[in-house]
């Protein structure tokens, strides 16, 4: 989230070499609104802490985090993320550990059986 313009934030995706394969769209917050609501606003200087929402189409929050001002967000984690989500809309009985990259990569099926047994589950993929 930011409360840059949408206009920052096109010249950010078409000008930095590391948002060239982000496509997706980029929330703009001018009046801080938005902000506020997610909790990423720091009211004393009015600048908001980097927060990064990933939002199915259908409005449900599916990921969220927040770093402070100075500390940079990974791209390709945040594709990886968004990735994630969609395969699992269209799986949603699997799950996506966190070194999945792509559909074809091992997911897993939770049940109790696997708790405490991920690293092996890992290993018959």
């Amino acid at each position: 989230m930011s409360r840059d313009t949408k206009f920052v934030h096109l010249a950010w995706q078409r000008d930095e070499k590391l948002l060239e394969k982000f496509k997706n769209q980029m929330a703009s917050d001018p009046t801080g609104n938005i902000c506020r609501a997610y909790g990423v606003l720091d009211e004393g200087s009015g600048l908001a802490l980097r927060g990064t929402f990933i939002i199915s189409p259908e409005g449900t929050l599916m990921n969220s985090e927040m770093n402070f001002y100075n500390l940079g967000r990974n791209v390709e984690e945040i594709l990886r993320k968004v990735i994630a989500n969609k395969h699992l809309a269209k799986n949603p009985a699997e799950a996506c550990p966190s070194q999945w990259r792509k559909t074809g990569d091992i997911t897993l099926k939770p049940s109790a059986k696997m708790v405490g047994k991920v690293a092996e589950a890992m290993q018959k993929g």
